[in-house]
């Protein structure tokens, strides 16, 4: 069983050693580029959909209270308050809000970014619209107090193209971590016989007698 083992590992290590060098690259490339094209095809698409709102200050505040109050709703529209309210025009549960919705905000403007992400590009459109008219509503319950008004500024529209990436993006990305791993490998290959062997070593001529003509 060991001979045969033995027998085995020499036989592969010589077919290896056979090979020309480019030959992992191109292998790693080609089983990379058809595991990432396999993977976009078989791969859910996911939809992506944005709603915004914005700050507007009252007679009594100014812009640049109104922009901190932007800062802070964008931290509060993940909250269960907001997505509890969210959840009934949403028609999805708490749990799949908090998963799939995100928020982000301007340094230099009032606007909160409200973006859902799903299956279906509808779900998507609901959810970002429902947690922002969630926000905007417990925005204007304290609208006496912060003198900060939360309007819906844009309405997240249903998308006709998913927003992650298609097969061929995947295949390429595939492609190249796959040479990357054959280029690798190529490093570690071993050595043929010839490259550890190098060139043979000269061997000195013999030594010149000396002239002793004359010297008995």
């Amino acid at each position: 069983m060991t001979d045969t083992s033995a027998r085995q590992h020499r036989q592969v290590t010589a077919l290896t050693r056979a090979l020309p060098p480019w030959s992992l690259l191109a292998a790693g490339a080609v089983a990379g580029g058809l595991l990432g094209g396999t993977y976009g095809l078989v791969r859910t698409p996911a939809y992506t959909a944005t709603s915004y709102v914005v700050a507007v200050p009252t007679e009594k505040s100014d812009t640049a209270t109104a922009l901190g109050f932007a800062q802070a709703y964008g931290r509060v529209a993940p909250q269960l308050a907001v997505l509890g309210d969210a959840q009934v025009w949403a028609g999805v549960p708490v749990q799949t809000l908090r998963e799939s919705v995100r928020t982000a905000t301007s340094p230099d403007a009032p606007m909160v970014a409200v973006t859902a992400t799903s299956s279906r590009p509808d779900a998507a459109a609901d959810m970002a619209n429902a947690v922002a008219r969630a926000l905007t509503r417990h925005a204007g319950d304290t609208e006496q107090s912060t003198h900060v008004e939360l309007q819906q500024f844009a309405r997240a529209v249903k998308p006709t193209e998913p927003s992650s990436a298609p097969a061929r993006v995947t295949g390429l990305v595939g492609a190249s971590a796959g040479g990357l791993l054959g280029g690798l490998a190529l490093l570690v290959r071993p050595r043929r016989a010839a490259d550890r062997t190098g060139p043979p070593a000269a061997v000195p001529g013999p030594a010149v007698a000396a002239d002793t003509h004359g010297q008995l």
